[in-house]
């Protein structure tokens, strides 16, 4: 899928991408994906996919359909973050690297306008998409990822009405991940995602160190995308529900700043409590209750994780403050 084009994005001609697609037993869905992409119109230098279903009869029907992909098969499902950094290994002679779900289903000039944006604003280091819920358009799945001081986090816009809304771009905590590009070689030198969250808030994780290197992140409606989220593991389904509230703890004490640990410490643990509450009373307490202990677990380990971290922080507190929501 390589097209050697200078576009509209502002940046040189020789500037190479790799789309990175993490799949699991997606089929149709990533069929759809990858004919997307086949026709954009800034046709991406690389495409990988990571096979984290490990089907036998795989690799046979992408290479049969789709040659120009290079197919990896780590054997097991190694989750959406460990997948990814397996594939940023293999796009090395690329700058950048958009990041695409095998259940979005990006429109022709998608990936023209990330970079569009890119070339406009080299104090950023990601771009996160417009992405809609469903085909028809009439609702939003998100605009990107909101940290709030709580150490809560979500997509921001989703299930919203689109008309009208989040039409202009601007700042944005993370881009979501399902439909993304980052500056590969900051994507590496951060450290990539976190292994050990295996899936969800990966993203957000991400974007928090960007900003604590002192860089931002943009939101791009041009780029736009449609995307049946959860489509693989299940909208609200316990899996989900498991690894995203899990992540939350470690993504807290990982990356917020001590003077800001310290202080929303407090409102921190209400936020897990009431969490807790809010899964009890719809009967899914239970597997709330265990991602808590989990999360609680491997506190120490990703306790250490803190000192590199911090060691990065480029930005006062105020400045991060601001990027967050406090409502």
């Amino acid at each position: 899928m390589s097209e050697s084009s200078p576009g509209r994005s502002g940046l040189s001609s020789s500037a190479r991408v790799a789309v990175i697609v993490v799949d699991y037993h997606g089929q149709e869905l990533l069929a759809a994906c990858l004919t997307a992409l086949a026709r954009q119109t800034r046709r991406p230098d690389r495409v990988i996919l990571v096979d984290n279903g490990a089907l036998d009869a795989f690799p046979q029907w992408i290479l049969g359909q789709y040659p120009e992909v290079l197919c990896l098969h780590p054997g097991a499902n190694t989750g959406f973050a460990r997948g990814n950094n397996l594939a940023l290994a293999e796009a090395g002679d690329c700058d950048w690297i958009a990041l695409l779900n095998p259940d979005a289903f990006p429109d022709p000039d998608w990936l023209e306008q990330l970079l569009a944006a890119a070339g406009r604003h080299p104090e950023a280091a990601a771009f996160g998409s417009r992405m809609y819920r469903d085909r028809a358009r009439t609702h939003l799945d998100g605009s990107g990822d909101v940290m709030h001081i709580s150490g809560l986090v979500w997509r921001r816009d989703h299930g919203l009405p689109a008309a009208g809304r989040r039409l202009h771009p601007g700042e944005v905590f993370s881009p979501c991940a399902a439909a993304a590009l980052y500056r590969r070689e900051l994507f590496e030198r951060l450290g990539g995602f976190d292994d050990d969250f295996f899936c969800y808030t990966e993203d957000v994780d991400l974007g928090f160190r960007f900003r604590l290197a002192g860089y931002s992140c943009r939101y791009v409606p041009q780029a736009q995308v449609i995307h049946l989220g959860s489509a693989l593991t299940g909208v609200k389904s316990e899996f989900s529900l498991y690894y995203g509230h899990r992540n939350l703890l470690w993504l807290f004490v990982k990356n917020m700043p001590l003077p800001l640990l310290v202080a929303l410490a407090p409102l921190h643990l209400l936020m897990h409590l009431a969490v807790v509450l809010r899964y009890l009373a719809r009967g899914q307490g239970g597997v709330l209750i265990r991602a808590k202990r989990d999360a609680l677990a491997g506190l120490g380990r990703n306790w250490k994780k803190r000192a590199m971290i911090q060691r990065q922080r480029r930005v006062g507190v105020l400045r991060l403050l601001r990027a967050m929501s406090v409502w």
